[in-house]
């Protein structure tokens, strides 16, 4: 009996509430650039130690 009272659970809040894709990160619109924000951010990082690496070795 439980069963079937979380499925139908479930499946009313599944439609009941939107599917809200915007992040709630201030400045982002999407998803999309959060992740190409942190990818940047990783890929300045990763040219910075190997700058750094180089001058100061």
């Amino acid at each position: 009996m439980r069963d079937r009272d979380d499925s139908a659970l479930r499946s009313t809040r599944s439609t009941s509430e939107p599917h809200d894709e915007t992040p709630g990160v201030p400045g982002f619109r999407t998803w999309r650039g959060v992740y190409w924000f942190v990818f940047a951010c990783f890929v300045l990082v990763v040219v910075a130690l190997t700058i750094f690496s180089r001058v100061f070795a």
